[in-house]
């Protein structure tokens, strides 16, 4: 393991950063000034020099300063925040002293794997925890008296439910990509884990590429008083916009941008094109798709542009595609990604769409659809500006089903632990059902002693199954009913045939008001034919009494 000295951001020069230091600012150290614990760490890693994001905050970290850190990803954040724990954590404690909080569970696998090199012969142990496996090898990790947790927030609060986990002896506190760690997927069950945290001072730290208003604002909630140091790159003409590109061959682009959308997963982004067909095009298939996405053309008329553009201004539109001309103008707030369906016809064109996001000093990512002819253009355009310019490799289909299969595991473990015991118990029903379609026959897996883990994994899927049965339990059973809300659509009619009826003075039964659900389909419509030919004849006789008659009975007839 060795970190990416070949970087610029990597080199002890800092003349290329633009960097903003708290108040009460710290001298930065070089690997000579750290405590021995640290030098022997950096030795096991083959590390020969700080990078600068480790240079600059470790004087904070030592001190036990809260503090948000401010640097982009490969700046060397992961071992900055590992390393000062070798002088905080007492290996004689059996306990989690230390919580690193990651948002996917691929961070979290990182994580623990430098620090195991970072950690070794110091007797510090450390433990990944996250959802999708089973709990077995993580409970006997915690048992064993792991001193160091790496965690999803959802998995760590299941163990913390389960009382396999608890924080009596917790000293540090680690946000990792803190940006996605209070967004709003994630802040729920950040807000239930802080509940389970000491009532005493944790020393906490934030780590981030990036630090939207909301983040900052929610970082209050979990910190005192915490110091900001923030590393940015000077030369980039979009400050902190990552400028990346992805091959394509040209009749692939739609569904090489679906998959970017599946493992990006962007907060919100605008998709641009250059001709209004594609325009169309592209959102109909995020349509298909079924995403949250609307386009904007100049084929659209005032009303309908309007439409759109209130959605974007109440933020209920995640995807927006749309022509350079359409999109001049619309400010998309906390816009993370521009993803180009195909390079612009000029250079200034690429500066203005990549302007749409990285405003106001926040993180943006845009992605260019090419083809092979297309990359020379689009690096003409990086030379020009002095892009730095990095390739995205196109993702699989395997890569877009590990990344939708971990989000929908957070969702599901959220969605059970906040169902009561009644409905636990509903879906207990379910979970021999669910083990076979999964593939796991009772009896097969208890013999190698992992039904508790097999069972909290089936239990996800009997949720699903336990959702698609109360579903079925609300469609109607009538085989007339209608296509669009089935029961209530037919109930619906029924109430106004019956208000027509009541206007012509004529008292329902209660057999007209609610038909026998036993009767057959044919026999009903048999009789709704006979009511509507008497209905006739009734309003024919009304029409031909004196004009002296009362006006319940003079009152016009709703047909039909």
């Amino acid at each position: 393991m060795s970190q990416e000295h070949n970087d610029p951001i990597a080199s002890t020069d800092l003349s290329h950063l633009s960097i903003s230091e708290p108040e009460n600012a710290l001298p930065r150290v070089e690997l000579n000034d750290v405590p021995e614990a640290l030098r022997a760490a950096c030795a096991r890693a083959g590390w020969t020099r700080l990078m600068p994001v480790q240079s600059l905050a470790l004087p904070y970290l030592l001190a036990g300063r809260d503090i948000m850190v401010q640097s982009r990803t490969g700046s060397g954040k992961t071992g900055c925040y590992l390393l000062p724990l070798l002088p905080h954590l007492d290996p004689e404690v059996r306990a989690p002293q230390a919580l690193v909080l990651a948002p996917t569970r691929e961070l979290a696998v990182q994580v623990e794997h430098e620090a195991a090199t970072l950690f070794a012969d110091t007797g510090l142990r450390t433990v990944a925890v996250y959802g999708g496996v089973g709990y077995r090898k993580q409970m006997d990790a915690l048992r064993e008296g792991a001193q160091v947790v790496v965690g999803t927030p959802g998995r760590v609060l299941d163990h913390l439910l389960r009382r396999t986990l608890d924080f009596e002896a917790l000293r540090v506190l680690i946000f990792d990509e803190a940006d996605r760690m209070l967004s709003i997927g994630f802040y729920p069950d950040m807000k239930e884990v802080q509940r389970y945290l000491p009532r005493r001072r944790i020393h906490t730290c934030l780590f981030s590429a990036t630090y939207p208003p909301h983040v900052l604002k929610l970082a209050g909630e979990f910190m005192a008083n915490p110091d900001m140091l923030s590393l940015s790159q000077k030369e980039v003409h979009v400050a902190e916009v990552q400028h990346l590109f992805c091959r394509a061959k040209p009749m692939e682009k739609d569904r090489v941008l679906v998959r970017l959308l599946e493992t990006e997963h962007p907060a919100s982004a605008v998709i641009f094109c250059n001709t209004k067909a594609n325009v169309h095009y592209v959102a109909d298939v995020l349509k298909g798709f079924g995403y949250n996405a609307d386009e904007l053309s100049a084929d659209l008329s005032q009303s309908r542009r309007e439409a759109v553009l209130d959605k974007i201004r109440q933020g209920r539109l995640q995807y927006l595609v749309a022509t350079d001309v359409a999109a001049r103008g619309i400010d998309i707030p906390e816009l993370s990604h521009v993803f180009l369906y195909e390079p612009p016809e000029d250079h200034e064109s690429y500066i203005h769409r990549a302007g749409r996001t990285g405003r106001a000093g926040a993180a943006g990512t845009v992605v260019s659809l090419v083809d092979v002819m297309q990359v020379m253009e689009l690096e003409r355009i990086a030379a020009h500006y002095r892009i730095a310019l990095r390739e995205l490799p196109a993702p699989s289909e395997a890569d877009v089903a590990s990344a939708v299969g971990q989000r929908l595991v957070t969702i599901l473990e959220s969605r059970f632990r906040a169902m009561n015991g009644l409905e636990r118990v509903r879906i207990a029903r379910y979970i021999p059902l669910a083990r076979t379609l999964a593939g796991l026959p009772q009896g097969e897996r208890e013999a190698a002693g992992e039904a508790a883990a097999d069972d909290d994994d089936a239990m996800l899927l009997a949720m699903l199954l336990d959702a698609c049965h109360q579903q079925s339990l609300n469609e109607s059973r009538f085989p007339d009913a209608g296509n669009e809300s089935g029961g209530s659509r037919a109930r619906g009619e029924r109430g106004r045939s019956g208000r027509g009826r009541r206007r012509s003075g004529r008292r329902e039964t209660a057999a007209e008001k609610e038909p026998d659900v036993g009767a057959d389909a044919g026999q009903a419509a048999e009789t709704d034919e006979k009511e509507r030919s008497s209905g006739s004849r009734r309003r024919r006789r009304r029409s031909r009494r004196p004009a002296g008659e009362s006006g319940a009975q003079n009152a016009p007839v709703t047909e039909e």
